[in-house]
């Protein structure tokens, strides 16, 4: 029995329900021991770092409490019954609620010395949508007492603020570019990723309009169909969108009013899978769009299918900066491992085990490169290994991953 704080690494997560995955059974098994060596490693008293302390971790504020980064770790550290993770979870949410703005958003990320609460350029939407589904999975599955009514004036403010970013016809959130978590991506108007997130808070949450969301989400990042939608404006706004872009069988990843991204963001589609928002037809039509284009080939996931390089009309000179977001470069092609984990949960929700297993094998070979590395992203094409290392989210994605493998998606 693990003593109060220590890792267990037999109890933690869930029970098996399935069979572990076959030959790579070690492999995995040992990417789980490391990934939850990892979630502790990163924990302070007021929460999950973003990744393992460093002087270049400092340098470009790494050694903070992420909103988006934060919430993804809690999703796997609450509900563990590894104590020190599930005191973590709680001070994660805690840390940044008490950075929350008047307003109701929910910072991009916190100090964890009590100091700066960051926002972003834009208006950085995704750290508040994500702190809720935290928030709700906390509420749910902790272990820790007084934790159901926990945040609730926070959680108000928060969802008033995600209201206020809402189209009153579309029921959709809309964004400036570089806004979320591909923060130097030129999506915006109405974005694939933010709007799979918006439905499943609204999901949990039981907020008003969640169906009519889900219909002009479907009809405005497929505009591909055949039925046309009653409001005018969406009609526009579908005609512009089918210009120019390609059908790859997947979700744009943004509409704008007279144009829209058909690079094919693997992030926002994957959710969409697995938040319920695409049909079975059209979840198959996904999976196998990214399998043919080779997205989770050698690791799981490229951020695109395919990237945007400087000639593209989306191409913003801040995509340049550092040399950074080159195609098959981080947000623009790049491969991440945490996306990974999220390829993985879908393929388990969707029944599809036996591949579920295999791409868990991939993702927990990503992360053990360079002697468990948990390496940030890699290029797109020479695989080398970028970014920063010891990425909390990699490790809690890729637990959720298993979890979700070895119940068998539930």
């Amino acid at each position: 029995m693990a003593k109060d704080g220590d890792v267990d690494m037999h109890s933690a997560l869930a029970p098996r329900k399935l069979a572990p995955c076959g030959t790579d059974a070690e492999r995995v098994a040992r990417c789980a021991e490391a990934s939850l060596r990892l979630l502790k490693r990163n924990l302070t008293p007021r929460g999950v770092l973003a990744a393992t302390p460093s002087p270049q971790a400092e340098a470009r504020s790494y050694t903070r409490i992420f909103g988006r980064d934060g919430a993804i770790c809690t999703l796997a550290m609450a509900g563990s019954g590894v104590p020190a993770l599930e005191a973590g979870a709680v001070a994660s949410l805690d840390a940044l609620a008490d950075g929350q703005a008047p307003n109701g958003q929910i910072p991009k990320y916190v100090d964890p010395e009590g100091g700066e609460a960051d926002f972003w350029y834009l208006g950085c939407i995704d750290a508040t949508l994500w702190w809720l589904i935290a928030v709700d999975h906390v509420r749910r599955s902790s272990s820790l007492p007084d934790v159901r009514e926990r945040w609730q004036g926070a959680v108000q403010r928060a969802l008033q603020w995600l209201l206020a970013q809402e189209h009153q016809r579309f029921f959709l959130l809309q964004q400036n570019e570089a806004s979320d978590w591909a923060d130097i991506m030129p999506r915006s108007g109405f974005v694939l990723y933010s709007n799979a997130l918006w439905h499943r808070v609204k999901q949990l949450y039981d907020l008003p309009h969640r169906d009519e969301t889900l219909y002009h989400f479907d009809h405005l990042f497929h505009p591909f169909q055949r039925d046309l939608p009653e409001y005018r404006r969406i009609r526009l706004l579908r005609h512009y969108a089918r210009r120019r872009q390609h059908n790859r069988g997947m979700y744009l990843s943004f509409v704008n009013l007279s144009f829209a991204g058909d690079e094919g963001d693997v992030f926002g589609n994957v959710l969409a899978v697995l938040y319920g928002l695409a049909g079975d037809s059209m979840a198959q039509q996904i999976v196998k769009s990214l399998l043919a284009a080779g997205a989770a080939d050698p690791y799981p996931m490229r951020t695109v299918i395919e990237p945007i390089d400087t000639e593209h009309e989306l191409w913003r000179l801040y995509m340049g900066r550092h040399q950074q977001n080159h195609p098959h470069q981080y947000h623009n092609g790049g491969i991440w491992p945490f996306i990974g984990g999220f390829w993985t949960m879908a393929l388990a929700k969707l029944g599809k085990h036996d591949l579920a297993c295999a791409e868990l094998a991939k993702v927990a070979a990503a992360n053990e490169v360079g002697d468990w590395r948990f390496t940030e992203w890699f290029h797109g094409r020479t695989l080398q290994p970028m970014g920063m290392p010891g990425q909390t989210w990699n490790a809690a994605a890729f637990l959720l991953a298993r979890q979700a493998v070895e119940r068998g998606g539930t």
